[in-house]
């Protein structure tokens, strides 16, 4: 199962995101459920840092990603994290075996 953790702060606004697993719902390379995970949570990364140019730290390895924003976050970085969260949970409605979705407020 793919574990989503998804770190709000006080406002509420997404100031980070940890992926971690495989759903195992298909052969290595054939699991839509991770390509879509995989697609959603490194496009937002992308986003963040290419397209907005905000400060990031961020982990990537084999079945992890961990992204935290270096500063506050604002609109924009809501718009695409957002977005990315809604997303998730699209995936979750009709993979609710291979993915789950947890918000840690902090």
């Amino acid at each position: 199962m793919i574990s989503v953790e998804i770190f709000t702060n006080d406002s509420g606004m997404i100031a980070g995101y940890r992926v971690s697993g495989h759903s195992g719902t298909a052969a290595r390379g054939q699991d839509i459920v991770c390509a879509g995970v995989s697609a959603l949570t490194q496009s937002a990364l992308l986003g963040i840092m290419e397209h907005l140019h905000r400060a990031v730290t961020y982990d990537i390895a084999s079945g992890n990603l961990e992204m935290q924003l270096s500063d506050l976050p604002d609109d924009c970085t809501e718009a695409i994290l957002r977005t990315m969260y809604m997303g998730l949970a699209e995936i979750e409605k009709i993979s609710p075996k291979g993915i789950r979705i947890r918000e840690v407020k902090g």
